[in-house]
């Protein structure tokens, strides 16, 4: 699953969460998605250790933050659902 769609499943419990809805979010799937996040972190890191030319590795360093700031938001749903 990409980083995009990884993404959005962490906005969408997170406005579930804002209306009220939390009987609907369970919380072994926010550990799934966030499993697969810390997953894609390494992965990028590896790509960007690996990487020498300077264009890929600043884009590879815009994924990282993306990938960083989402696992810190589901981390943080986790938190609000227990």
């Amino acid at each position: 699953m990409g980083l995009k769609k990884l993404a959005a499943k962490v906005a969408d419990y997170k406005q579930r969460l804002e209306k009220g809805q939390t009987s609907e979010i369970k919380p072994d799937h926010v550990q799934k998605v966030l499993a697969k996040l810390e997953k894609k972190q390494v992965d990028l890191k590896a790509r960007f250790d690996a990487e020498t030319d300077p264009g890929e590795r600043e884009r590879l360093t815009g994924k990282l933050g993306i990938a960083r700031e989402q696992i810190a938001r589901a981390r943080w749903l986790l938190d609000e659902l227990d």
